[in-house]
């Protein structure tokens, strides 16, 4: 197979050959081959940025510049793939657990989506729910029920789909880390087997309904689609589509094509085949990660993102203060913010929550309930821990404080020094507390506040009662603790 693989920047999106043709002699010429075209675009960790915002998003503007870039039509050669991760991120998506995303990718003719790990963060029944909204099926073949080791409810092992006369089978893989970072209730009962014994056990089947071309769809990393190229090759796989570490991936392994197109709809991939229908082999692949240059709008689902956004605004349209400047969601002044307005609310001598839970800027102007819909996407709770000073001192990971400093030693805020054999209340969230080492090993009976840990957030900016006049930033600590 000749493989090509073309990395676009933004200033040269145009310089791709847009059209897919079948070229050679006819189908009913028996003893020559025949070729057929197929254009498979490729997304990943959507996350719900169905709306364009800064560098970000935009599912109207991708459909737009795939119809009048890449010449897509419904019922041409094209086939429109995800590798999981859909719906947890902006308050547009995040409010409505995932049913306006789902929506939206059904409406932009998506074929079929891995199950990724953020897909269970409104539990099996959210899950279970949107996969039966979906028109497309959620794949997944090593998802398993722990018990019986039998495929779930929740996800196909794989589909088929024709397109220009190809038989296509697709299979999909769910991480095998899905296990370690989801709340342990959100995956109860289920297994996630390895790749390899996954793909063994049902490649044949897809191969006995008549595949003659294969293609994994993943939430799988850079490196793990490359360990696994030697079995993809030799089961007869051509491309697998990552997912999962929010990578642009375009590269070939043991003559398997790699994909991945970063996240956020910023980007999709693109992979052109030319395949040859006599021999049911792929001789030419062309790999690109193409930028959403959000020039072109598809009006059908502009208009259901508008409908979204109608009911978005009529829930959580209340200001609630004013920032003058973006507040960046990597930043002291943030970290310290959310866990200062925790201990604001709630008596307790520290706070700590993980860098990776916040997930949007606060952008300039008014703070809307919105904002903070998708600055703090998920469901989570605090908890509070009664700690000893060395276990404090002993807890890793991406972890931000309040109530403290990390910096030169361990210190209250006061000034106070953390000492080893005292105990202090630490406040957190029951993600962490679930799936973090160390902090369900030294508490394992924390107490359960019930309260929300964007709630304390949004109370807090709104006991300020900032305006443009006063705004948030003159409440703020830019002091780093860590």
């Amino acid at each position: 197979m000749k493989l090509k693989i073309i990395v676009l920047a933004a200033s040269a999106i145009f310089l791709l050959n847009t059209g897919s043709t079948c070229n050679g002699p006819s189908a009913e010429d028996s003893t020559s081959d025949v070729v057929r075209e197929l254009t498979i675009f490729y997304t990943n960790d959507e996350h719900g940025w169905m709306v364009h915002d800064g560098d970000s998003g935009g599912a109207a503007e991708m459909v737009g510049q795939w119809r009048d870039v890449e010449g897509y039509s419904e019922d041409g050669p094209f086939l429109i793939l995800s590798g999981g991760d859909m719906w947890t991120g902006p308050a547009i998506s995040t409010w409505f657990q995932g049913e306006s995303m789902t929506e939206i990718m059904n409406a932009m003719n998506y074929s079929a989506a891995a199950v990724g790990n953020h897909e269970f963060d409104f539990g099996q029944a959210g899950l279970l729910e949107r996969a039966e909204q979906a028109n497309f099926p959620f794949l997944s073949a090593n998802m398993r029920d722990e018990t019986t080791g039998e495929l779930t409810a929740y996800a196909l092992p794989y589909t088929l789909v024709e397109i220009n006369q190809i038989i296509v089978g697709i299979i999909g893989l769910t991480t095998m880390s899905a296990d370690d970072i989801n709340f342990p209730e959100n995956v109860a009962g289920l297994d996630f087997i390895d790749y390899e014994t996954a793909l063994e056990e049902i490649v044949p089947q897809v191969k006995s309904e008549g595949a003659e071309l294969l293609i994994v769809i993943s939430h799988l990393c850079k490196y793990d689609m490359e360990a696994l190229a030697p079995t993809l090759a030799s089961l007869g796989i051509a491309l697998i589509g990552g997912g999962h570490c929010h990578e642009a991936v375009t590269e070939t392994v043991n003559d398997v094509g790699i994909l991945e197109s970063g996240s956020y709809l910023r980007n999709y991939g693109k992979a052109a085949l030319t395949f040859n229908d006599n021999t049911d082999t792929v001789v030419n692949m062309e790999l690109s990660v193409v930028p959403n240059d959000w020039s072109h709008t598809d009006p059908e689902v502009a208009q259901i993102v508008a409908e979204w956004q109608t009911r978005l605004t009529d829930d959580l349209a209340s200001v609630i203060g004013y920032v003058e400047n973006d507040l960046l969601r990597h930043s002291d002044p943030m970290y310290n913010l959310i866990t200062d307005a925790w201990l604001w609310a709630y008596p307790a001598d520290i706070a700590m929550t993980n860098t990776g839970g916040i997930r949007q800027d606060l952008l300039a102007g008014d703070i809307t309930l919105e904002s903070w819909v998708g600055i703090l996407p998920f469901e989570n709770f605090i908890v509070q821990l009664d700690l000893s000073g060395s276990q404090i001192m002993s807890l890793e990971g991406d972890l931000v404080v309040g109530g403290m400093t990390k910096i030169d030693g361990y210190y209250l805020s006061d000034g106070t020094p953390i000492y080893p054999d005292s105990v202090y209340t630490v406040l957190t969230t029951d993600y962490i507390y679930s799936t973090f080492d160390g902090f369900s090993d030294y508490d394992p009976d924390p107490y359960e506040t019930s309260i929300h840990w964007r709630q304390p957030v949004i109370d807090y900016i709104q006991s300020l009662q900032t305006t443009a006049e006063d705004p948030l930033e003159n409440y703020l600590d830019y002091e780093p603790r860590q």
